[in-house]
């Protein structure tokens, strides 16, 4: 095993179930009798705890009177006050700060990367990266973009709510209105707070109409040229899809986009939203040492004016959440080239060895033999561990990795590694006020999350834009009021991007993200379904079964299947029969009573170990076992080919529509003649329209749910 497995095994109790070992000559399945033990798994989801009751504002002014000014002018008092909280992947325990400042920059300390629980303080730099002592320099050109009162961003952060209008927002309903834009299709836009406000992207984009801050404008068409040919580069420094992205980045509306793929424009994708990042703080950034000069020249001490307020209650503005090391790395690499551009003078940035160390990858770690889809080698590409977290400080042409998250101005984490931090109700150790005061939040390949662990979203989401539990020697004479009133969530924007629609994810954007400005989501109906892709011939039966409602669709699915679905196959003649689970609490309830009605079946799931997939595999090619139970996500993660499939029957239509032809397409791994036999069986309610839209297409799926008949039968490859 590698370190990286490793140490994925000591943190997590099991292998990260991308892992796995390939040698180039075909091993023999060993043969035993399988132990009840070996069909224990762990489950897949934490239990998500409860929204903590956070102090109020006057809490928030008591901790003003303690906070003297000699803590407020050190820099590593923050340090102190935050403790565990820095960047990296680690354990939170016995973090010594004294220890750690000891150490030089851009020097890996002898071991680094077995000291796993290790945390990183990077103290040497504290005093460069604070906005509290620095000033802005004269050729930044911050101030002129701050005197801008076009500017999108200072009209969102000056933009004044009422505690009427937020009243009002609570209880009714938004106003919508669709809308078709040339690039993204079909857009729905939606607002609670004001009259419904729409745009269109105009034709030809001017750089300066965007209010880019410096060295953005120069430095933008050099990052993204590798995009761009032809008549574009000329014309235009966006591709067609960014720069409608963009604009609707720019006007600080939430934004879904779920056509974000890996293979096709996710490259794309991540270079806009990466620019708006850099753009929002840099901006922020800029205000706030503007201010700093304009109160040393007036010489003004703490809290003695009340015309600074440009700040919220934490530092970190932005978080980008993204699944894996990989994703973290390409986001570091195009803040540091959007700054960088092709200048001949070369920006600071410290840590920058031991981050390349970390978050890199090794090539000999992938098995050379894997022959895998083309979407999974985008998505599975270099690093993929899945936790860690990393604070970047930016200030003017500097750029501080593993910066302390009290000090950060953007943090880049996995949903597992905030969830580390953030902790459940009742744990000591936990810390979730670096959330606060976030105004921009950008949740990255979201449909994969559906594949690790969702819940681990769900409990960041409940966490974002709470009051804080402690000052961290805020100066509250710089904070916005809107900040102090506990409003930040409606000022704050959310770009959530993701490869399907999905009921989950459609409704985090639906209930978490009330941003003042409006929403503004993609929704573009699938013509043509995934089973246009089913190359066999192959019967395919929809049986729809009925639900009372949304509760109820899990008990009335798996009542439908043993009654209705399994009896028919229990016949010794419908041998072969693969079912594909998605969701793991329904592979363990189907699991539990296969075992207790003693049917001849085996399975594997993301826990399965490599020795029991291979005996599972066996003993359903060889028709040992009539059924094989298989997760959806032991499909998303390996991607094997079953062979010996004859019958197939989906449990529930996949999270991923091309994931339906894929296994069906299985089914010519192992063709012998019995074409004529094969069958192939899915189950769906009215609630999976979205999923069988993807499927069938909207047209089809429109009249099988509308349709009075509960079966519906589809023929493919046909000659």
């Amino acid at each position: 095993m590698t370190k990286k497995q490793k140490k994925h095994l000591r943190d997590f109790g099991e292998e990260h179930p991308f892992y796995d070992r390939v040698s180039k000559k075909e091993v023999k399945p060993q043969i035993c009798q399988l132990s009840e033990s070996s069909d224990s798994s762990h489950s897949e989801s934490e239990s998500e705890s409860e929204q903590e009751h956070v102090s109020g504002y006057h809490r928030l002014l008591a901790t003003l009177k303690n906070v003297s000014e000699e803590e407020e002018e050190d820099p590593s008092h923050q340090e102190n006050a935050v403790g565990l909280l820095f960047g990296g992947t680690c354990n939170l325990s016995d973090v010594s700060l004294a220890d750690k400042s000891k150490e030089k920059d851009d020097e890996e300390p002898p071991g680094a990367s077995q000291k796993y629980s290790e945390e990183f303080t990077d103290v040497k730099h504290e005093s460069l990266f604070s906005l509290e002592t620095n000033f802005l320099e004269e050729d930044s050109g911050g101030s002129c973009s701050q005197r801008t009162s076009q500017d999108p961003f200072q009209q969102h952060v000056n933009k004044e709510l009422k505690e009427k209008e937020i009243q009002a927002a609570a209880s009714s309903p938004p106003a919508t209105q669709q809308l078709k834009w040339p690039v993204l299709g079909n857009l729905v836009f939606s607002s609670k707070f004001q009259k419904m406000e729409t745009f269109k992207p105009p034709k030809d984009i001017d750089l300066k109409s965007l209010h880019l801050q410096k060295p953005l404008e120069s430095t933008w068409a050099k990052t993204n040229s590798q995009f761009l040919s032809g008549p574009q580069k000329s014309n235009s420094s966006f591709t067609p899809l960014q720069k409608e992205l963009f604009l609707i980045m720019n006007s600080y509306r939430d934004l879904f986009y779920p056509e974000r793929t890996a293979l096709k424009n996710g490259e794309e994708v991540r270079h806009v939203y990466c620019l708006h990042a850099i753009n929002h703080v840099l901006k922020a950034n800029a205000q706030v040492l503007a201010n700093n000069s304009r109160r040393r020249s007036q010489k003004l001490g703490v809290g003695e004016d009340d015309d600074f307020r440009d700040q919220g209650l934490t530092r970190p503005k932005v978080l980008i959440v993204v699944p894996f090391r990989e994703a973290a790395l390409r986001v570091v690499q195009l803040f540091i080239s959007l700054l960088e551009g092709d200048s001949k003078k070369k920006i600071i940035v410290s840590n920058k060895k031991r981050f390349q160390g970390e978050y890199g990858s090794d090539p000999e770690e992938r098995p050379p033999n894997l022959k895998r889809p083309e979407d999974y080698e985008a998505v599975f590409v270099g690093n993929i561990d899945d936790h860690f977290r990393i604070g970047v400080a930016i200030l003017q042409r500097s750029v501080r990795l593993y910066a302390p998250f009290y000090s950060s101005d953007i943090l880049i984490a996995s949903p597992l590694g905030l969830r580390t931090i953030i902790g459940g109700e009742g744990e000591k150790k936990r810390d979730f006020d670096f959330l606060s005061s976030v105004e921009l939040l950008i949740i990255d390949q979201a449909d994969i999350y559906l594949m690790q662990n969702w819940e681990h979203v769900l409990h960041l989401m409940n966490h974002m834009n709470l009051l804080p539990l402690d000052s961290h020697g805020v100066d509250f004479s710089r904070v916005r009021m809107w900040s102090l009133n506990n409003w930040s969530k409606y000022y704050r924007q959310t770009l959530l991007f993701g490869a399907l629609q999905d009921a989950q994810i459609n409704s985090v954007f639906n209930k978490h993200c009330v941003n003042a400005q409006g929403q503004v989501a993609v929704r573009n109906v699938p013509m043509m379904g995934s089973i246009s892709h089913v190359l066999v011939q192959l019967p395919h039966v929809f049986q729809r079964m009925e639900a009372q409602d949304l509760a109820s669709v899990i008990d009335a699915r798996f009542h439908f299947f043993i009654n209705k679905i399994l009896p028919q196959y229990r016949d010794a003649v419908m041998s072969h029969t693969l079912i594909y689970v998605p969701s793991y609490f329904d592979f363990v309830r189907l699991r539990n009573y296969f075992k207790k009605e003693e049917l001849n079946f085996t399975h594997i799931c993301e826990y399965t170990q490599k020795s029991g997939i291979s005996r599972a595999r066996h003993f359903f090619l060889q028709g040992e076992k009539q059924f094989l139970l298989l997760t959806e996500r032991f499909h998303f993660y390996k991607r094997y080919t079953i062979k010996g499939i004859r019958n197939l029957i989906f449990y529930e239509l996949p999270t991923y529509p091309h994931f339906y032809s894929e296994v069906c397409n299985m089914l010519r791994a192992t063709s012998r003649g019995e074409e004529a036999t094969w069958t192939c069986t899915v189950l769906y309610s009215k609630y999976d329209a979205q999923r069988l839209a993807a499927v069938v297409g909207v047209e089809r799926a429109a009249q099988m749910l509308q349709s009075p008949k509960n079966v519906h039968l589809f023929v493919t490859g046909e000659k």
